[in-house]
């Protein structure tokens, strides 16, 4: 007996894989519930109660956005061959870039496109230094984008806590407000910035165009499943990674002009400008198996999962920990799934 790779799993295999994972999950869930003393079922009805009204949805929206666009990225990268786990440090490092275009240069109606340049020019840059390190001397991209991630982090904390700490911050880690045209407009009573939005779903649909319907997804393709096949072809592996690399990299740099000038308008502490984002982009492009117009399905999905968890907290005042835990047993039962549908067992030798 053996695991082997199913190459074309059966719908009835994959939604069989899921319904499994996700009642194990929810079963685990019911005695953590339990054992806080809520009842499971009254959980359960909180946790999805965020899909039941409009301003459930936009939360779901709000946590949607940031995982689109850099979920479409990453789908586009992993299908290459290019492990970009770096999304986080992208994503700051395009905040870092909207301040600077709000804060220090004078403000009018070019603002907003200068911090959407500046934000996904530095992600883009970021990601596109660790993509040329691999093709020019074959370092590890996952290693590199890692790393690059605690840099972006500590950049972000000596920024704020430095020399672009707000006049009025006093104690806290922040910068000065953004002016007024520095700021997305929203839908009115929710926080969901719609430009980002839209920009997230175009980027979506242009990407997976460009990766199955024109000759560079065709040298991408190629690269991703057969790099042998790519070197008899003749193609340029080193200028096909560069070039996905600032791609991935510069939307995620613009998800974080979206979250600083969308949300916050300011830049805080790096905790507080990404939730997670760019290690929960990586789920969300897995789940899209390396089709960027897929992660219009699994970008919202868990969107619910973290709007839900936000709902359980304010609703049973539970700790962070058991809210942690609770997206988490639910995005582990997604991989646990995922994984399943894609393996087959083989009986004979």
């Amino acid at each position: 007996m053996r695991v082997e790779v199913d190459p074309a799993p059966r719908p009835l295999k994959v939604v069989g894989a899921y319904a499994l994972f996700v009642g194990l999950a929810l079963v685990a869930l019911g005695l953590l519930f339990r054992a806080y003393g809520v009842a499971p079922l009254e959980a359960y009805r909180v946790f999805l109660s965020v899909l039941g009204d409009p301003l459930g949805l936009a939360e779901v929206a709000r946590r949607a956005i940031p995982l689109l666009l850099i979920g479409s990225g990453l789908a586009l990268a992993f299908r290459v061959g290019f492990f970009n786990i770096g999304a986080e440090g992208q994503l700051l490092l395009g905040a870092v870039g909207a301040t600077y275009a709000a804060l220090f240069l004078p403000p009018g109606p070019w603002t907003l496109p200068l911090m959407f340049l500046l934000g996904g020019g530095l992600g883009g840059v970021w990601a596109g230094l660790a993509a040329w390190l691999r093709a020019r001397f074959g370092a590890s991209e996952i290693l590199v984008t890692l790393m690059q991630n605690y840099l972006a982090y500590y950049l972000v904390v000596y920024l704020v806590a430095g020399p672009w700490k707000g006049r009025t911050a006093f104690g806290f880690l922040y910068t000065d407000p953004f002016p007024e045209a520095a700021r997305l407009p929203v839908l009115p009573g929710t926080l969901v910035h719609w430009p980002t939005l839209l920009l997230g779903a175009v980027a979506a649909l242009v990407l997976h165009v460009l990766l199955f319907r024109t000759p560079w997804g065709f040298e991408w393709r190629v690269l991703g499943e057969n790099p042998l096949a790519a070197w008899y072809l003749g193609l340029d592996a080193g200028r096909l990674l560069l070039r996905v690399g600032l791609v991935s990299g510069a939307l995620a740099g613009l998800a974080g002009v979206g979250e600083v000038a969308g949300i916050h308008h300011k830049l805080l502490e790096p905790a507080q400008v990404s939730l997670g984002y760019g290690f929960t982009a990586i789920l969300v492009a897995w789940l899209a198996r390396g089709g960027p117009g897929y992660v219009l399905l699994t970008a919202p999905l868990l969107g619910v999962v973290l709007a839900g968890g936000d709902a359980l907290k304010l609703a049973f005042s539970m700790p962070f920990r058991v809210v942690d835990v609770t997206s988490g047993l639910l995005l582990l039962a997604l991989i646990g799934a995922e994984a399943a549908s894609r393996h087959r067992l083989v009986w004979r030798r």
